[in-house]
């Protein structure tokens, strides 16, 4: 089926502009989030028959973020509801901000291994470097306990630019058809935080609108290579340029990335806006420790009332 050449440009604004309210959505209420995650996997009769069952990547793609979301929203609930049972105790401790950042890894090199057997080797690079640049887990991916449990990770606007373009290529030389969908999930994901005035979002505009989006093209097919089909805008030569182009950007970005941490400058420099005022807040006042967590306070003096215990051993993320 063949649209009129207008049907593209206003579907990628209204796919866009969509995309970014499902992504409040998600944010502001956590449990529901959750759910739609879970119920989504009845939907796997679908990928069945429309996925062919030697697409691995496809395979891998779908279960590596739906899954993650289903675990992401647990995490949602225990850092707000601080439900005091074993489980809740567990799924507030820093093991789960690795997983977080381990999910994100093997999704950008589950991408990467596909440019390798494409031969897209320099946007491979590129790819290897946003594995090697992501900050770290433990440090500056948080679960924001004051608020609706947002996923917060301390991301700088290289590493999200560098990320856009990277992944906007891969997709570019591996499914030309969906390259101008693929435009669309990255530029909401890149848009959402600058609407909210919130950088540490990205990561949740990133995951919500990929989930969304990979759930529409399990289910339905024929959805984005008819209202936005981008198959006659692939060009062989201009992928390798923008492949090169990804791969050389990267490598001063990497020597950045590591004078910040063997200086020390990331804690700080890796947050921004309101998110560094606060750290550097806490940090002043001894509230909050080097990862961002609450501090215990000593104990009072003989009469005067005891502060509040911290619910485990390991504080629950705060924002900031």
């Amino acid at each position: 089926m063949t649209v009129p050449v207008w049907v593209t440009p206003i579907s990628m604004v209204a796919y866009t502009v969509l995309l970014m309210l499902l992504t409040e959505f998600m944010r502001r209420h956590y449990r529901t989030s959750m759910w739609v995650w879970v119920v989504s996997l009845v939907t796997i009769p679908l990928w069945i028959a429309n996925i062919p069952g030697d697409d691995w990547f496809r395979w891998a793609k779908n279960l590596s973020v739906i899954l993650p979301l289903i675990f992401a929203g647990l995490g949602r609930i225990a850092a707000v509801e601080q439900k005091d049972t074993p489980f809740w105790r567990t799924m507030r401790k820093r093991w789960v901000r690795w997983v977080l950042y381990g999910i994100v890894f093997c999704n950008i090199a589950e991408a990467t291994l596909r440019d390798v057997q494409m031969g897209n080797m320099m946007n491979a690079l590129a790819g290897f470097i946003l594995c090697v640049t992501m900050p770290l887990g433990d440090k500056f991916w948080k679960y924001d306990t004051s608020s609706h449990g947002e996923i917060l990770s301390y991301t700088v606007p290289m590493w999200n630019f560098l990320y856009t373009t990277w992944n906007a290529c891969f997709v570019y030389a591996e499914g030309h058809e969906f390259f101008a969908s693929t435009c669309c999930i990255l530029a909401a994901a890149e848009l959402y935080p600058i609407v909210m005035r919130r950088p540490e979002l990205y990561i949740t505009g990133r995951i919500y609108t990929l989930g969304a989006h990979l759930l529409l093209r399990s289910c339905f097919p024929a959805l984005f290579p008819t209202i936005m089909n981008s198959a006659a805008w692939f060009n062989p030569d201009f992928m390798a340029g923008w492949g090169l182009f990804n791969g050389v950007i990267g490598i001063p970005f990497v020597f950045w990335y590591c004078y910040q941490l063997h200086t020390g400058r990331a804690d700080v420099a890796f947050r921004r806006g309101k998110a560094r005022a606060i750290y550097l807040e806490g940090r002043a006042n001894g509230t909050i420790d080097e990862y961002g967590d609450p501090v215990a306070l000593p104990a009072p003096a003989a009469g005067k009332p005891q502060a509040p215990a911290l619910p485990d051993d390991d504080a629950a993320p705060v924002a900031g």
